[in-house]
């Protein structure tokens, strides 16, 4: 047997051998019970301040709203600092950036035209939802530096440039939950009922 042919027979010796020691070392079926360890020594648990800095979603129903309130003047020159550069120093939007006031009224249907803008006063479903959007995302970029005050402010400039609250109305988590919006009757509940759906499902 020549030198190479004996190189390559304890190569794949070596290969099945190792191979045989891992599956044996590794082996390991869920169906045996076989269990992981408690722990993998990876992260740690998150304080109570880092898991409430990261809580902020709103719900419809307004839960979820901090402390704080805020007036269409006091939001208008949070808006002109932070928004128009965007959104346009009336809200008209431009470039890719959509426009926030304006757009048609009423029963519009927007399957018809894709151009038709989706604004505050003619989509939003619920108030809450501008809050908790402008909230976690806003101003593009610096998302989360506004604090509860000036976003409670930008709200009530926004919502009040559309007619929907009067310019001296003051936000604040309960007359902002309180806010019915003109297009909430254009969305219907879900009324899917269980995990994997069922006759209901649509």
């Amino acid at each position: 047997m020549s030198a190479r042919r004996v190189q390559l027979s304890i190569c794949v010796l070596l290969a099945i051998v190792t191979g045989a020691t891992a599956c044996r070392v590794d082996s390991r079926s869920d169906a045996l019970g076989d269990k992981a360890p408690k722990r993998f020594g990876l992260g740690r648990t998150p304080t109570a301040a880092e898991i409430a800095a990261e809580d902020i979603d709103v719900a419809p129903n307004g839960a979820g709203l901090p402390a704080g309130s805020g007036t269409a003047a006091q939001g208008a020159p949070i808006y002109a600092a932070s928004c128009a550069s965007c959104h346009g120093a009336n809200g008209e939007g431009q470039g890719a950036y959509p426009q926030l006031i304006g757009g048609p009224k009423g029963q519009v249907d927007f399957a018809s035209d894709y151009k038709i803008p989706r604004t505050i006063g003619n989509y939003w479903p619920y108030a809450t939802s501008l809050y908790d959007y402008i909230r976690r995302a806003m101003p593009l970029t610096a998302p989360g530096s506004l604090t509860a005050d000036q976003t409670y402010a930008v709200s009530a400039y926004l919502l009040s440039k559309e007619g929907i609250i009067p310019e001296t109305a003051t936000l604040d988590a309960k007359s902002l939950a309180a806010i019915q919006m003109p297009a909430k009757s254009h969305f219907v509940a879900d009324d899917r009922r269980g995990s994997t759906g069922g006759k209901n499902v649509r």
